[in-house]
Formats: structure tokens, sequence, C-alpha cells
């Protein structure tokens, strides 16, 4: 299994902020420190900005260059934050060449990017790491690649940058309401939405994620991009769901069952226990 990781992503934070440099520096450790999986650590790749363009326009790029003022209440303007999306695209990126060498991967790096829309960062978003690593797969032979969302906020950037692309389809699950108060609805003619009120069941949750996983398995892609967010998790401090750590095993499981080549990157998941819920997907997607 490959880890896609790199201790600057931890350099940065903002007192008080849900988005905090330990949900990946306690993972790290927590990973290093397990014997039941065989890890092989690597770092991003660099990542061009003619590969960003094809999510992001090019004043939205400048913008996050030099950002000057925070973007929202959310999405604080740190010092070298575009080096640091960069880096968590070129996490993506590297977790998808991994998936196309048939090995598992997951993306271990901050900030996290599926809110990030084509001109506007947001909810803790600067680029929208899983579009730009989909597009990148669509632009280099994929025939058909399936963005499957299951953080618990609707990924209302990954859906604007992705409706209607043509080879792209995206399944998210969420709870709703919740911000940012999207996904209500089916958009386009591939992005396909499942909407979960808060304290719904885990029973009554997991039809729902494998309902998702049944439809996208019916599209037919050649390619699995997973924005794996843990804050459906039943003490996450933000969300109000009602998911345990074997919830994640078995959406490890169930992702590993689709046969379809899968990469994975960290979203959501703020609760001191994230470590042990991004080890039992790993384990559920070693088939452990």
């Amino acid at each position: 299994m490959k880890i896609i990781t790199d201790s600057r992503c931890t350099a940065y934070s903002s007192s008080g902020h849900p988005e905090r440099p330990v949900r990946v520096s306690r993972t790290v450790e927590r990973l290093k420190e397990q014997k039941e999986l065989e890890i092989s650590w690597v770092e991003p790749l660099s990542v061009a900005d003619v590969i960003i363009e094809r999510a992001h326009s090019q004043a939205h790029i400048a913008r996050v260059k030099s950002p000057g003022a925070d973007f929202d209440g959310d999405t604080p303007a740190h010092p070298g934050i575009y080096e640091h999306a960069c880096r968590s695209v070129g996490g993506a990126l590297r977790a998808l060449k991994s998936a196309r060498e048939g090995e598992i991967s997951f993306s271990l790096l901050r900030p996290p990017g599926h809110h990030a829309t084509r001109d506007h960062a947001m909810g803790f978003c600067y680029l929208n790491s899983i579009a730009i690593a989909a597009l990148e797969a669509l632009a280099t032979g994929a025939k058909k690649v399936a963005v499957f969302d299951f953080d618990v906020h609707h990924g209302n950037g990954t859906e604007a940058i992705l409706m209607n692309r043509s080879g792209a389809v995206y399944f998210s699950t969420h709870q709703f309401p919740c911000y940012p108060g999207t996904g209500t609805s089916n958009v386009g003619d591939n992005c396909f939405n499942y909407p979960v009120a808060p304290q719904t069941p885990r029973t009554e949750y997991r039809k729902v994620l494998a309902r998702a996983l049944a439809d996208l398995k019916n599209s037919r892609p050649t390619l699995v991009a997973v924005s794996a967010g843990f804050d459906a998790y039943a003490r996450d401090p933000i969300a109000q769901e009602t998911l345990e750590a074997e919830d994640f095993h078995w959406l490890g499981q169930s992702i590993r069952g689709l046969g379809i080549p899968a990469f994975s990157i960290l979203e959501g998941g703020y609760s001191r226990d994230l470590p042990d819920l991004i080890l039992a997907y790993l384990k559920g997607l070693e088939g452990l």
C-alpha cells in the first residue's frame, strides 16, 4: 500500500480552526506504529499550472498564489498556501499513478479539496484536488472516471467542476442539512446526490452508501477516485451523524469489492479518533 504525505503540509495552522495539522501528523504516527498493513511512504508529485487549469481558472490560481485577505471565514489566507495546496494536488496525482500501477493508495495531506469551485476557494479548500486528479486521468487515457465522495459535507465544488464533463461521473453521499447546503438533488447528466438526514441510524446510512456504490458500479467506470471524508463519524465535532470505525472498514471493503482500480484522498474528519478511522478504512481496502 502506498501512503502519500509530506511533513510540510503540517507547517501552517489557524488557532481554533478545525482543519488542524494534527489531523495528518497523528494519523502518520498511527500508521507508522501499526503492524498489520505493509506501507510504502511516498511524496507527492510536482504539479504544473496547466494541470490545475483543467479545473480552475487562471484568475483563481493567481488569487490563491497571492491571496492578500482570507477567502472566507472557513478558508484563511495562509502564507504560501498555493504551494501547500499544490502538494495536496500532487498527492492526489501520485495516488492516481499508484492506482494505475495496480496498487492501493491513499493521499494523506492538507488542505483537503472538494469545495473549491473553478473560481472560488471555500470550505477549507483552495484547489479541488479530487476534481483535478479526475480530469488528469481523463486527459491521460482513462475512458470513464467516477468520483465517489463520502465526506459528510456535499462537495459542491467538485460537482460544479465535473457537471456535464464527458467521461466523468460524480456520486456524493452527505449530510443534509449541512454546510454548504447544496446536494439535495441530481444535477446535469452525471452528478448524483444521496443526502442523509442528521442522526440517521448507522444501518440506514450504510444503505445509502451501498446504493450510491451500486449506482457507481452500474455506470461502468474504468477508474474510481474517492474523496474520503471521515466526518460522518458518530463523535465528529462538526457533523451530526452516526457511523463508527467498522462502517469505514466496510466502506473500504466495499470499494475494494467493486473490482475497479481506485485511489483515495483524505478530505474531512475532525475527531481525535481520525487516525483509527483511517486505519480501519485502509484495512478494508487491503482486504484485512
